[in-house]
């Protein structure tokens, strides 16, 4: 309380209150040091007693801890005096190197010499190390699947069935001994209007046999389904959403269970599933078999090797690495259909550039909600203000937009559509003599009403709402890749470089002359002209 005529507040308390404070301070001290007592830890620093005036000897052992302490001091001098020699040392080398780059001899040891490391460390890392995610292994794979394969279902993409068709494929199984079948299978129908996939049923079937599917993107472990099980709730609603739904899985059981059973083979149906990356041929069998078989996701080239799951009692599914690209193909295909993004050959915002050119400007501002843009650059900074993809500073980070983007298209979740040709002519690996043996053994009108009533039950985006594509026609893939067509040889491709480097520094720095060209003048008496002089002999004569 601030007592009249005084400036500041007066301390006192009453006793009772000065008691109560001073005994809540010493059970707070006690409880401290009971604390830390447990643990062992002394609060007090136990000070150094020295050595007794009583001991024996005790002038030695002064004597020897001098001693002691004066070796410690000499030993942390000489780590430092080490650490400033070293310093030096480095500053020096420094400064030679610096001084060497004008000497040409030097430079070109130094390539030579960083040449040679870099194609023993390439040759170490090819021999020590099985690259899977090479296009060798990648191929090797697929070959795998193909000859082990009864039948072969080419799975193919509902958005774009041509693009994602592969001739050297096709053609490959044609040409395979065992009388291999080979099926279409239209995946992600839900992302393509109904008219569109109806009219490319028709238009396939003219070739092969097609099965509609829409895979679902929700397949899970066992495990996890038997912790949902145990744990399901009274009412027994089941997961009817989008990503959960799948469609076309009992038609497709159905049909290889009874082309196995009309073979009549001693061991079960071996199923290959062959197609592009991301075209949905590891949620196709994770669909079919009902549980988590293999690895699935949005990211392209997730399958590594062949894989084999059984599906039923007769049938056994073979999944398999995506078809390497050509790197002949248009770059539109390259950028759905391949994997150079993965692996670094083409950046993202390539890629998404490419895509751009081939779309129409007004759907894209309609499905991403953005304004009018000139170029891709600007369309992603849009786009990346739109999710929120911010780096410090509110700056627009087009890099996360452009693999946001490029993950709509690949994935299963962006829906764009083309058109069906009217009149699709055959290949030139095909006949209708092949046609018709394709088609043996199937059940045709099982198979028409399984896709009829599959088609029933998916829901499909409305015209409107699907972006117009245009398609570049089949996609070219490899099936043996050799060393020598994919690059030129380590050396001559790093000389081209240095060439290259060295020829634009010497354009840089090599001064400008500018010369001028001297016109003749005449300058003789005859060439003059006198009309306009003042003649002195009119005025003054």
């Amino acid at each position: 309380m601030k007592r009249p005529k005084l400036r500041k507040a007066s301390k006192r308390i009453s006793c009772s209150k000065r008691y109560k404070i001073q005994k809540k301070v010493r059970e707070h001290n006690r409880k401290l040091k009971k604390e830390a007592k447990k643990k062992g830890v002394s609060k007090r620093v136990k000070k150094d007693p020295g050595v007794p005036s009583i001991a024996p000897f005790k002038e030695e052992v002064l004597r020897e801890a001098e001693q002691r302490r004066l070796q410690i001091e000499e030993e942390k001098e000489k780590r430092k005096q080490a650490k400033k020699e070293e310093r030096a040392q480095k500053r020096k080398k420094e400064k030679d190197s610096a001084s060497k780059d004008t000497d040409p001899k030097a430079k070109r040891a130094r390539r030579d010499a960083s040449i040679e490391g870099k194609l023993e460390r390439e040759s170490e890392e090819y021999t020590t190390t099985t690259d899977k995610s090479s296009k060798q292994f990648l191929c090797s794979e697929l070959n795998k699947v193909i000859d082990a394969s009864d039948v072969i279902l080419e799975v193919l993409d509902a958005r774009d069935p041509l693009g994602y068709r592969c001739p050297q494929v096709e053609e490959a199984v044609l040409q395979r001994e065992g009388n291999k079948k080979l099926l279409f299978v239209l995946n992600k129908i839900d992302l393509v209007p109904k008219e569109n996939v109806e009219r490319w049923i028709q238009c396939l079937q003219r070739e092969f046999p097609v099965v509609v599917f829409k895979a679902s993107t929700q397949i899970q472990d066992k495990t996890v389904q038997d912790k949902k099980s145990r744990i399901a709730t009274s009412n027994g609603v089941l997961d009817k959403s989008r990503g959960a739904a799948c469609f076309g899985n009992g038609c497709l059981s159905e049909l290889l269970a009874s082309y196995a059973d009309n073979t009549k083979s001693e061991g079960s149906l071996k199923v290959g599933l062959v197609g592009f990356p991301n075209v949905g041929k590891s949620s196709l069998l994770n669909s079919v078999k009902g549980i988590r078989a293999c690895n699935a996701g949005v990211k392209r080239g997730m399958t590594k090797s062949m894989q084999d799951v059984h599906i039923l009692k007769n049938v056994k599914l073979l999944d398999s690495p995506g078809i390497v690209a050509s790197p002949s193909n248009p770059p539109a295909s390259m950028a759905l259909r391949s994997l150079q993004v993965e692996e670094g050959q083409e950046s993202v915002l390539e890629a998404v550039r490419t895509l751009l050119k081939q779309c129409d400007k007004t759907q894209i501002m309609l499905q991403y909600n953005v304004p009018d843009f000139r170029n891709s650059l600007e369309f992603l900074t849009m786009f990346a203000k739109k999710r929120g993809y911010l780096q410090k500073g509110g700056v627009p980070n087009t890099e996360q937009a452009a693999t946001a983007f490029l993950a709509d298209w690949t994935g299963a979740k962006l829906s764009y559509h083309c058109k069906a040709a009217e009149n699709h002519d055959l290949p030139s690996y095909l006949s209708n003599d092949v046609v018709a043996e394709m088609q043996k053994g199937w059940d045709l009108s099982k198979l028409k009403a399984g896709n009829e009533e599959t088609l029933k039950g998916v829901k499909f985006p409305n015209q409107a709402s699907s972006i117009g594509f245009i398609s570049k026609g089949p996609t070219a893939g490899l099936l043996t890749v050799t060393d020598t067509a994919e690059a030129k040889p380590a050396i001559a491709r790093m000389e081209e470089e240095e060439e290259a480097a060295e020829m634009k520094n010497e354009e840089v720095s090599k001064p400008v002359q500018v010369r001028f060209q001297a016109a003749p003048i005449d300058i003789s008496l005859s060439t003059t002209k006198t009309d306009d002089a003042y003649d002195f002999n009119t005025d003054f004569k």
